[in-house]
């Protein structure tokens, strides 16, 4: 699977590890030890995330590319 959507990827002090948000996708966050880590977990989250969604039949955002968080 191909992801697309917006990453925010940041180090928590608090949590010790890489926090990984996808704005698109409400409440589908990962995390990790290490930058990299951070990103493979929220593929995976993104997945499930989707998946999730499908099984219950709720709507699945198409990805928008560069969002103006920042």
């Amino acid at each position: 699977m191909s992801i697309k959507y917006e990453l925010i990827i940041y180090w928590s002090e608090e949590d010790q590890s890489f926090v990984v948000e996808v704005p698109e996708l409400p409440g589908c966050m990962a995390d990790g030890e290490t930058y990299e880590k951070a990103a493979a977990n929220a593929q995976t989250s993104i997945q499930e995330w989707i998946e999730t969604a499908r099984e219950l039949g709720r709507p699945v955002p198409e990805p928008k590319g560069r969002l103006l968080y920042a």
